[in-house]
């Protein structure tokens, strides 16, 4: 199902910078809030770890000098609307990388919107009929037409989990912690070389 228009374009009305995302997560932290519709400590938990990954990612995220170069000399530009969520331990893992990839090229501009406040757009890029995320809808940035889509995880981040389910029936916690550390060794490049390939 493609997003209509008028979604696409009241979703980019609703939207945040990377810097009011982080900056609205933070003050709902304070508050002993999570963003979303559903409110419960273990939410507000995961959220408080998420902080401390993006921040430590924010200052550690580099980008090969193969991908920087392509993004610098991208042909056309594009909006990258990313569905997101505060708690969403993907999402931390995640958007750093998509918002380290907006900075290195003036041809990207990052837009953030929460899952829970938009259902029409998650609804309309469903994964296995799941709300899951984070997802990145790729625009043209003039016309505002998807061109592409991504999410919720890389490629190997997604078998992992897949194995996972089929060997346990469940995600387990055992799980969620090796993806955790695949995220850790990965240090963002299957996101970057993949979101980049649908650049080209």
């Amino acid at each position: 199902m493609t997003p209509t228009a008028n979604t696409i374009k009241q979703s980019l009305k609703n939207s945040f910078t990377y810097a009011d995302y982080r900056q609205h997560v933070t003050h709902l932290l304070e508050e002993g809030l999570s963003t979303g519709a559903t409110q419960s400590e273990a939410l507000t938990h995961y959220t408080t770890l998420n902080e401390v990954r993006m921040n430590r990612l924010d200052k550690t995220v580099h980008i090969p000098d193969d991908i920087s170069d392509k993004l610098k000399n991208l042909d056309k530009a594009y909006t990258f609307l990313v569905i997101t969520e505060g708690w969403c331990g993907d999402a931390a893992q995640i958007v750093p990388v998509i918002n380290k990839m907006s900075t290195a090229s003036d041809k990207i501009d990052l837009k953030l919107v929460l899952r829970d406040d938009n259902p029409d757009l998650m609804d309309a890029y469903l994964t296995n009929g799941a709300r899951s995320i984070p997802k990145l809808i790729i625009l043209d940035a003039e016309t505002q037409e998807p061109l592409a889509n991504w999410g919720p995880r890389p490629e190997g981040g997604v078998n992992l989990i897949k194995d996972a389910k089929e060997r346990d029936g469940v995600v387990t916690d055992e799980a969620k912690t090796e993806l955790q550390k695949w995220y850790l060794h990965d240090k963002g490049l299957s996101t970057m070389s993949e979101i980049v390939g649908l650049l080209e």
